[in-house]
């Protein structure tokens, strides 16, 4: 696992102090004149800056594999979902397909009007019945898409 602190990695602040033991995401990284890693992080609705040794870092932000991998398997899942209408029945996988292909381009218009158009589908259709097992599974996929959408492009 790459050790390197990145935007969009989970931190853990190991500085004592007013942030000690806060968990945030990784906004910025910089460096200053002495060329020590200065890295902003976002803490609920503020932002701080640390430098790298006082941070720890807890989840790396997914890669490209990953995500490709991600929308592989609620792929897999659409199938298995039986009060899906027809016209998503058919756009769904295609956009999910579509998907694939357009991250590695990494075009964030086109990646992102995919991704709404994905998240508006599943969200409407959980609505229906939101008890199956494998919604455990697209949600947790579709988070990590989301993430790495937020913080790669």
């Amino acid at each position: 696992m790459n050790n390197r602190i990145e935007k969009g990695d989970i931190v853990l602040i190991s500085k004592s102090g007013k942030y000690y033991n806060q968990i945030g995401e990784v906004i910025g990284v910089d460096y200053n004149i002495f060329f020590v890693k200065i890295v902003t992080v976002k803490l609920d609705n503020q932002e701080e800056t640390f430098e790298e040794k006082d941070l720890q870092l807890q989840t790396k932000k997914p890669s490209l594999q990953e995500v490709i991998t991600s929308v592989e398997k609620i792929l897999e899942q659409v199938d298995r979902i039986p009060y899906l209408p027809t016209k998503e029945k058919v756009e769904l996988p295609n956009r999910l397909k579509y998907l694939k292909l357009d991250i590695p381009k990494l075009d964030k218009q086109l990646i992102q009007k995919n991704f709404d158009s994905i998240n508006t589908i599943l969200t409407a259709t959980k609505e229906v019945d939101s008890s199956a097992s494998f919604w455990q599974e697209i949600d947790s996929n579709l988070e990590k898409i989301s993430w790495w959408i937020r913080t790669s492009l």
